[in-house]
């Protein structure tokens, strides 16, 4: 119940929002920011030359929903499903015949990624209640002998790099990964060394490696998707094999941000009380695998390799089903009576719906940036300041310009769906090649590692109270160099490898069509 406390309609509201866990100041600034940018935008600007009024309508709209998500002034998933409603109201989709066009302002909602994120949500939901997710992370944390902090932070890379393939979302990675690790960091003492000890676990697992892992898995990471939904309607199709294959390469950062966090932090040699015993106890408390652990194992596999042997796969093509399709199918199976032991109302208050909100809506808002001429009237406005440059040298103005937006904006997804359809409108003005550019520069928004608030599993490991803003400043900023150096030197000649150089935008596709 809400809290009487303060006078009148103001002190009714600001002890709500305090009671729901916010910032009142922070909360209300940003609603009604959001607001007044929006009316400003829509009503009172002028509209730029060579901007149609339908991209400043659109425009409006995208200024609205990035206050919003940088504020939190509401939930992430309400501002998503938001944007179609806003996209009605203002008419910055035509109507058709006075009937708005529904189809076209709800299609983030109706794409086959969403329904495949949400079948995985779905899978990560039963898991918990089976406890699955804490028998694998025990599982590998016993089988590579953690007894150091090393081993530790090296096991549960591995645990993130499996639970990527069940689990989508790095935040629901870190949340899911949280008890389990502060179970672990609880056996280390209380010295400056021990101490140490526990901030690198706790950054390096929460945060680096979810991040890192989901790169590497196309549904493991809710830009993955927004990029391949974009890549796909400009004619560029990514299948499952092909994302991974593309972004293997990634999980090396994780070797150069274990280098740099054991030097830093001096965790080099710092034992875990009990050594391995007890992670080995704690994996033996938990018995034999029940029939529905198995079972959720089984369907899953059956579900992911029919991801695999698409259209595009390039190990065997069995089906022409989309992905999607296929996520929609795994519903039918997954809910088959008598399988699993729960009632719906324990799956649905472990799915995260503001999520898939979240993930349409930023969907939409891609589309509607690119379909209003907003997304190249913007790259157009880029375009000037970086026409003429080396490939490599645009990549680095665009990988620190990525960073410095990022400071102020929490969502890794609301940045790489407003961002995007920018890049590529941007790389095919510039001659390079848009999926390469695109992805190139969007994969570096992941390492945001500047503060806890530019990520939200940042800000669940910031919640543990193991490290302080600086303490994750000083690991960060390291991290973020060596990852737009990565990018630049590791990824961009790789993709070229492959058949996607940055440089030369005249190559054939190099996957199936």
């Amino acid at each position: 119940m809400a809290s009487t406390s303060g006078s009148g309609v103001l002190g009714y509201i600001t002890s709500n929002i305090r009671e729901s866990g916010r910032n009142p100041a922070r909360t209300l600034i940003g609603f009604v920011l959001a607001w007044i940018a929006f009316a400003l935008i829509l009503w009172v600007l002028p509209t730029p030359t060579g901007l149609k009024p339908e991209g400043m309508m659109v425009l409006a709209i995208v200024v609205w929903a990035s206050i919003m998500w940088v504020s939190e002034a509401m939930p992430v998933g309400i501002t998503g499903i938001s944007i179609p409603t806003l996209l009605i109201i203002t008419h910055a989709l035509p109507w058709d015949k006075g009937k708005p066009p529904l189809g076209q302002v709800f299609s983030g909602f109706t794409n086959h990624v969403v329904w495949l994120l949400l079948f995985a949500l779905m899978v990560g939901a039963i898991m918990q209640l089976l406890k699955l997710d804490r028998r694998i992370a025990l599982a590998i944390l016993d089988k590579v002998r953690a007894s150091n902090a090393g081993r530790v932070i090296w096991g549960f890379f591995g645990v993130n790099l499996v639970l990527s393939f069940l689990i989508p979302a790095a935040v629901a990675r870190s949340a899911t990964l949280l008890p389990i690790i502060q179970g672990v960091t609880d056996l280390l003492g209380n010295s400056e060394r021990e101490r140490q000890a526990k901030k690198a676990i706790v950054i390096q697992t929460l945060v680096y490696g979810s991040m890192i892992t989901g790169m590497f898995i196309m549904t493991a990471h809710l830009p993955n998707m927004i990029l391949v939904e974009m890549f796909g309607k400009g004619g560029y199709h990514i299948g499952y094999l092909d994302w991974m294959l593309l972004q293997f390469p990634y999980l090396g950062m994780f070797v150069l941000t274990q280098w740099w966090v054991r030097y830093h932090f001096k965790t080099k040699g710092v034992e875990i009380a009990g050594g391995h015993a007890s992670i080995a106890k704690m994996h033996k408390n938990l018995g034999p695998m029940a029939s529905g652990e198995w079972l959720l194992l089984l369907i899953f596999t059956g579900v992911a390799l029919f991801f695999m042997l698409g259209k595009n796969s390039p190990i065997m093509k069995v089906h022409n089903v989309q992905l999607g399709i296929i996520a929609l199918v795994g519903f039918l199976v997954l809910f088959i009576p008598g399988l699993f032991p729960f009632k719906w109302k324990q799956i649905e208050e472990r799915t995260m719906w503001g999520t898939f909100l979240l993930l349409g809506g930023a969907l939409t808002m891609t589309s509607a940036m690119s379909t209003s001429g907003l997304a190249g009237w913007m790259a157009d406005g880029i375009h000037g300041m970086v026409v003429g440059q080396s490939w490599w040298l645009v990549l680095l103005i665009m990988m620190v310009g990525t960073h410095v937006i990022r400071i102020g904006m929490l969502s890794n997804v609301a940045a790489v769906a407003m961002l995007a359809p920018i890049l590529f409108e941007l790389g095919k003005q510039l001659g390079l090649h848009p999926v390469a550019f695109t992805m190139l520069v969007a994969d570096t928004d992941t390492f945001a590692y500047l503060l806890p608030t530019q990520i939200t599993a940042a800000v669940i490991a910031y919640g543990t109270g193991t490290f302080s803003t600086a303490d994750y400043a000083k690991a960060g900023w390291v991290c973020i160099l060596l990852a737009i150096a990565y990018g630049i030197l590791i990824m961009a000649p790789w993709y070229a490898i492959l058949g996607m150089p940055v440089w030369d935008a005249s190559v054939p596709w190099p996957f199936a069509k």
